[in-house]
């Protein structure tokens, strides 16, 4: 734990710094556009209208789910994941991608994952406003089930947090550990109930699929947004998430520490 705590402190000492990089790289990324900051909401825009038609239209016909309108039920999945994907591949890239800049001063590595997450949290939390207004005009309203939102941004923030740090480790190490990072991310976005409801398959099966503790957020934000249940009526799961998430956060701390001070011997 010395070392998670060693961590943790450099994020909170650092919190400016962070917040200004962050910042920067959040401007930076579509300077050269004509459209500039418009493909932030573009992109994502365009994939949901095909989701929406492939497996709203197309596959189910329009049904809802759960007595919610298809196209609301998804966004209440995919838009955290449009935070989540993006995060985890450039947060496992984001060491390897300027270990040789900071090498170059004090700097304190670990805070590079985070400054890719907070980055990303600003098209987020947009994105998260504007799904807002869509419930309002479908008249959706979660009630109290929305107090929890912040406890699953902060075990949505505390995850990526840990796994950027685990993975971006092990990708300055190993090169090919990316491209297989890339490849699973692909695969996950089929086996978490974003684009379809898990609920009717088999006690076992579901169970297989929670083994993924990005399955638990998922499933947090639609609980929050669309008010299907709390947090604490399935405590095991809970407590499953968290243990995880702490043993991801450890191994991640301890393999940074230990490895950080050669980094740019891998390059």
């Amino acid at each position: 734990m010395n070392s998670v705590g060693r961590i943790l402190k450099e994020q909170s000492s650092n919190f400016h710094l962070i917040l200004r990089l962050s910042l920067y790289d959040a401007k930076s990324k579509y300077q050269m556009h004509y459209l500039g900051a418009v493909w932030q909401f573009l992109g994502p825009a365009i994939q949901i209208l095909l989701y929406w038609l492939v497996f709203g239209l197309g596959i189910r016909g329009g049904a809802p789910v759960h007595g919610i309108p298809f196209f609301a039920w998804l966004i209440a999945g995919l838009i955290p994941w449009f935070f989540i994907s993006p995060s985890i591949t450039q947060g496992s890239n984001s060491v390897y991608a300027r270990v040789s800049l900071v090498s170059k001063m004090k700097f304190p590595v670990s805070v590079l994952p985070t400054v890719t997450i907070v980055s990303n949290s600003f098209q987020f939390i947009i994105m998260m406003l504007v799904m807002g207004v869509i419930f309002v005009i479908y008249g959706i309203n979660p009630g109290w089930y929305l107090l929890q939102l912040p406890y699953y941004l902060v075990a949505l923030f505390v995850f990526l947090f840990a796994l950027t740090l685990l993975t971006s480790t092990i990708s300055t190490l190993i090169r090919d550990f990316q491209q297989v990072l890339q490849s699973l991310m692909r695969m996950v976005l089929y086996l978490l109930p974003i684009l379809w409801d898990t609920s009717k398959l088999s006690h076992v099966y579901e169970t297989i699929l929670k083994l993924n503790p990005l399955f638990y957020i998922v499933q947090g934000f639609r609980y929050s947004l669309l008010g299907y249940g709390w947090f604490y009526e399935d405590w095991i799961y809970t407590l499953y998430f968290w243990v995880i998430t702490l043993l991801i956060l450890t191994v991640g701390s301890i393999l940074h520490l230990k490895f950080r001070n050669k980094f740019i011997d891998y390059l």
